[in-house]
């Protein structure tokens, strides 16, 4: 069984509903010209599809751009990537487009297919992937290039990748980044930020040559038709005309006074071009008509306000996509019209004589006459009017290089009639013209795409439950990160001034990560730390009618996975449960062995015993166990009175099979019965608690690092960690059997637990001098236990070719129904699906359109690939489940079917505990130490019960004597820890009162909170308060946290007895604090 990468689960909040679009910035275009379908890559991951009615264009703009009613309507979407689309091309004669990412994955969506809701990966990356190329839209390959210095080839009909170059591998290249490509035949051009343009053989993938003259990172290359010329488009603020035959650059084209980001042309010469830059501008180059470059004219179409990302032209309009979530159509111009006589040119002058006319050139001509305009281009001024002159605004000419003048001025010294006082020097004509403000063509876009509002920024809040959001639109909106739903809108403010009014002073641990790199939230699940955040019930936000104990605690990560996957949950039980019953159906019913007379009943009903709680519901046949033990019977007379004692269990296997079938316990009744099966040991995997076995059990007591019980050494690894509940107070009115303490300890992963049949404040028993010891399992004894069990569980897994996914652990469970059906043919067949119940995980009901999306570490990729990515309302359907099976993590399964999480140690903190002012006696041990640990998520009145076990005597019990005595326990660290013939009770069941005058009393009693208060840095410190809270938010300093205990005088407080203060393992069970 091959071991499977790291996986992470994320699921994406959903936002309110849109008529679709983009919600962040804009980077890709492509136009179906077959079809008039627009094509566009978003920031946000999405690839979207717009049908453009072109004769309704035409007709706008024929009748004047004021008619303002769109002609553009969305027609599909699909959510392609999770991170930014950086390019996107149309390939296979335009039924597929192929997009590039930054989650290092290329792309092909089939818009005309079948399924049109899903992108599929050809090819990835180990990095961002910054351009796409292919020679043309009938070839069966695409080229892409990234940040990985890598271009790579994909075949189009399934082949992968054909091709591979390293450009960081050639001459040591250290900036072999690829930002720019292009595609020709044969021949590929790349570019990036080492300043070169290189030239490759895509038949080979060797180096053609390399062409040097740009001093930065080249951002676009165009190719032209015949192979011959190259244009390269650079953040030097210029464009270069290269030879490939001669090898050099011929020409340097300056029109642009910032980063120039990208080009087309549909020119097979490249005569006629498009480019847009860093600052917005968008400019149209023509040089059909010049004899030299230089002569062409290049005009300032329009401004946008952010970058252009792309630039395309598509009839009489040009799209431009920049950073914002909106895509423009903007008029296009024509370059063949007249240019306009600046009003510093003396028009008479360059008309002198017939003879001056003669001698101009035609691209002077091109000034002088009207010529012929493209049918439907106009020319029209900033406000979007129809121009009847048509002729290009001369304050939209831009110089074409540093070496040419304006059209209209650059001829005047060729004149031959100028005179030489109208004329001034080009160098003057020069500065005055770079002076000058170049005012765009079109002022307004005749459309526009309106994109939606998408997420640019977060802050997580302190209690890891909820988030705040700014959006592009600048509303800040809080967040249920449980819910998957916004809470409240705080509307256009600034995100650092709505956090202090909605924060929280917790702490607690981290959970998940978030992003907001698509515009959506996406949280992020990951194995080794999803599962570390719990919280107390009493902090969430539940409905009424949903009860739980004092004190427990909901693990927040299993909590959003079981509800995430509840529709997977329901039809894993409906596909186990038809193959129970196929397994049934097959078992052949063992012979009879003739000792059983003919007539005789196949049961007895035995009566429930008066005050007990029936193991498990009315109609529910008894479980059978994995060992073939049945369930304890009940103890002869143990119904007689509430207070008596019945005997232990003659063996610890079936007490903790009592346990498990949902038997009452000195703890607390059962809530559930709870069926047990075989099990094939997982390795560090605990088992999380049921509603049966938290009840009044501590789930985050921390493991003892004393000596334990050979019982527990020898007891399965997964074992259930107990919630903290009520203590003594069990208002269920049951009268539970007894067990003894050494029983109690058996329980739970993380050593020795308290029971809550005691009180918290006060021991209820004293010590006897019967206690026997259980004999202690080494460190060493179960380390090596462990790996045994690893071990066998490796050798089982490898045995069964048991798989490392989702699947693996429905094998699993199926494994134990053929050991069951093999060793105990004659019993029923439990159900091996134990998903946590309700009260562990209560019902959250995210909306159905929450993506789930599942992805795994790829070291190759350099990054997380897809694997899966659908809507929860879909994880029901039983091709998805098939999917998931195959694609989802083991230790997810494990969560779901089997309620198990994987082993993690408890994280302690540190802390000494002081009297303050020693207005009470100190607790420190014997030998002077003050030093406790506990569980982070300990709460302060866990604490305060601790000091009062140490510094009151229980109620009716003796109390201390004199302090000039010997035995003076006024400080707990002059006597020394009372010897073990001295302890009571402790070897027998505890005794647990029956409902009286005097439990009523007890109960009436404070807590221990209500009369013992803590202080820390100087502040008091709250009952609720956990040790992490405390070390974050109060202590804020390192070392241990230093807290000091008082009275607050509501309660007369009585020393006890040597004999009656509790040793470390009792403190440990009744409050978690560890010395």
């Amino acid at each position: 069984m091959a071991k499977k990468k790291r996986q992470r689960i994320s699921y994406v909040l959903p936002l309110a509903a849109s008529p679709g679009g983009h919600r962040l910035g804009v980077n890709g275009l492509a136009f179906d010209e077959d079809r008039d379908i627009l094509y566009t890559g978003g920031r946000d991951g999405v690839v979207c599809a717009w049908n453009l009615d072109l004769e309704a264009q035409r007709s706008q703009q024929d009748a004047g751009t004021k008619d303002k009613k769109g002609t553009v309507s969305f027609r599909k979407q699909v959510q392609a990537h999770t991170h930014w689309v950086n390019d996107i091309v149309l390939v296979k004669n335009n039924l597929g487009l192929v997009s590039a990412s930054s989650d290092v994955t290329v792309k092909l969506w089939r818009p005309h297919g079948h399924e049109t809701t899903q992108a599929y990966t050809i090819g990835s990356h180990s990095d961002y992937i910054k351009c796409l190329a292919t020679p043309d839209r009938t070839a069966n390959w695409v080229v892409s290039g990234g940040l990985d210095h890598k271009i790579c080839l994909w075949d189009l009909n399934g082949a992968g990748k054909n091709l591979e170059i390293d450009v960081g591998k050639i001459q040591d290249v250290v900036k072999g980044s690829v930002y720019a490509l292009r595609a020709r035949g044969s021949l590929l051009a790349s570019g990036g930020p080492e300043s070169v343009v290189r030239l490759w053989d895509v038949k080979s993938g060797k180096s053609i040559t390399k062409l040097v003259g740009h001093t930065d990172n080249v951002r676009d290359i165009l190719i032209s038709d015949d192979g011959d010329t190259l244009l390269t488009a650079s953040s030097d603020q210029t464009i270069k005309v290269w030879s490939i035959a001669a090898g050099r650059c011929v020409h340097t084209l300056t029109m642009h006074n910032d980063s120039v980001w990208c080009m087309y042309s549909d020119d097979p010469n490249l005569a006629v071009f498009y480019s847009g830059d860093k600052s917005g501008l968008v400019a149209k180059t023509d040089t059909r008509r010049a004899m030299e470059i230089d002569d062409g004219v290049s005009v300032a179409i329009c401004q946008e306000h952010d970058g252009i990302a792309r630039v395309l032209p598509v009839g009489d309009f040009v799209w431009t996509a920049t950073s914002s979530s909106s895509v423009n159509r903007w008029l296009d111009v024509d370059t063949e019209l007249d240019v306009e006589t600046p009003p510093s040119s003396p028009r008479e002058e360059r008309a002198a004589s017939p003879e001056a006319r003669k001698n101009l050139s035609p691209e002077d001509a091109r000034t002088e006459s009207p010529t012929s305009t493209k049918e439907g281009m106009t020319n029209g001024t900033t406000n979007g009017e129809v121009d009847h002159n048509k002729k290009i605004p001369h304050t939209a000419i831009l110089r074409v290089s540093n070496t040419a003048l304006l059209p209209g001025r650059k001829n005047l010294g060729r004149l031959p009639n100028a005179s030489a006082t109208n004329l001034r020097k080009a160098s003057e004509v020069m500065i005055a013209d770079d002076l000058s403000l170049v005012v765009p063509v079109r002022g307004q876009p005749a459309e526009t795409i309106e994109g939606q509002n998408g997420l640019i920024k977060h802050v997580m809040l302190n209690d890891r439950k909820r988030i705040l959001t700014l959006d592009t639109a600048g509303e800040v909106v809080l967040w249920d990160l449980l819910r998957c739903t916004p809470i409240k809108s705080f509307g256009r403010r600034h995100l650092d001034e709505v956090v202090p009014e909605v924060n929280t002073t917790e702490s607690v641990a981290n959970w998940c990560g978030v992003d907001t790199k698509t515009g959506k939230i996406t949280v992020m699940l990951e194995e080794n730390y999803c599962f570390d955040a719990e919280v107390y019930a009493d902090e969430v936000d539940l409905p009424d009618n949903v009860h739980f104990r004092e004190d427990q605690r909901i693990n927040l990560g299993k909590w959003v996975l079981r509800n995430l996957f509840s529709k997977l949950i329901d039809e894993e039980i409906a596909r186990d449960e038809e193959h129970r019953r196929t397994l049934q159906s097959k078992i052949t019913p063992p012979p009879s062995t003739g000792l059983i007379r003919p007539g005789a009943p196949t049961s007895i009903a035995m009566p429930e015993s008066v005050g007990t709680t029936p193991m498990v519901s009315p109609g529910t046949a008894a479980t059978p166990r994995a060992n073939g033990l049945g369930r304890i019977p009940p103890t002869p007379g143990l119904a007689i009175g509430a207070a008596t004692p019945g005997f232990a269990p003659l063996s610890t296997t079936l007490s903790t099979t009592a346990e498990e079938d949902g038997a009452a316990t000195p703890n607390g009744p059962a809530l559930t019965p709870r069926t047990s099966t075989p099990k094939v040991h997982t390795p560090r995997v605990q088992q999380t608690p049921s509603a049966t076995e938290s009840q009044g059990v501590d789930y985050f007591s921390s493991s003892t690092t004393t000596a334990i019980d050979q019982s527990e050494a020898s007891s399965d690894s997964d074992k259930v960690p107990k919630t903290p509940g009520i203590g003594a107070e069990n208002n269920t009115g049951t009268v539970s059997t007894p067990t003894s303490p050494t029983e109690e300890k058996k329980k739970g992963l993380f050593g020795k637990k308290f029971g809550m049949g005691m009180s918290l404040g006060k021991k209820m028993t004293t010590r006897t001098s019967a206690e026997v010891k259980a004999p202690v399992a080494s460190a060493e004894e179960k380390l090596s236990d462990t790996a045994s069990m690893r071990s066998s569980d490796k050798e089982t897994e490898k045995v069964h070719n048991i798989e490392d996914n989702f699947f693996g652990v429905v094998q699993k469970i199926r494994l134990e129904y053929d050991e069951h059906i093999e060793h105990r043919p004659d019993q029923p067949l439990p159900p091996g699906i134990t998903p946590s119940p309700s009260s562990e995980t209560p019902v959250l009901a995210p909306p159905p359109h929450t993506t789930i999306i599942i992805q795994e570490d790829n070291p190759e990729s350099g990054g997380l690939a897809d694997q899966y990515r659908g809507e929860i309302s879909e994880l029901g359907n039983p091709s998805e489940v098939d999917t998931l099976e195959k694609i989802a993590p083991m230790w997810l399964g494990d969560l779901l079917l089997r309620n198990q999480i994987p082993y993690k140690d408890t994280v302690k903190v540190s802390f000494v505990l002081h009297p303050y002012d020693n207005l009470l006696p100190a607790i420190a041990s014997p030998d002077g130490n003050a030093r406790l640990n506990a569980n982070r998520m300990l709460r302060a009145k866990k604490i305060m019960a601790y000091v009062a076990e140490r510094i009151e005597a229980p109620a009716h019990a003796p109390i201390a004597p004199p302090p000039d005595t010997a035995q003076s326990s006024a400080t707990h660290t002059d006597s020394e820890p009372p010897p073990p013939a001295q302890q009571a009770s402790e070897a027998g069941p505890t005794e647990i009162p029956a409902p009286d005058s005097e439990q009523e009393n007890a109960e009436e009693q404070l807590k221990p909170e209500e009369y013992l208060e803590l202080y820390c840095q100087g502040q008091r410190v709250d009952p609720n308060t956990t040790l992490a809270t405390l070390r974050v938010h109060v202590w804020r300093i390192g070392g241990d946290v230093v807290l000091y205990y008082k009275s607050n005088g509501r309660k007369e407080l009585r020393l006890p007895h040597p004999a009656q203060v509790p040793t470390r393992e009792e403190s440990e069970e009744t409050t978690g604090v560890v010395r």
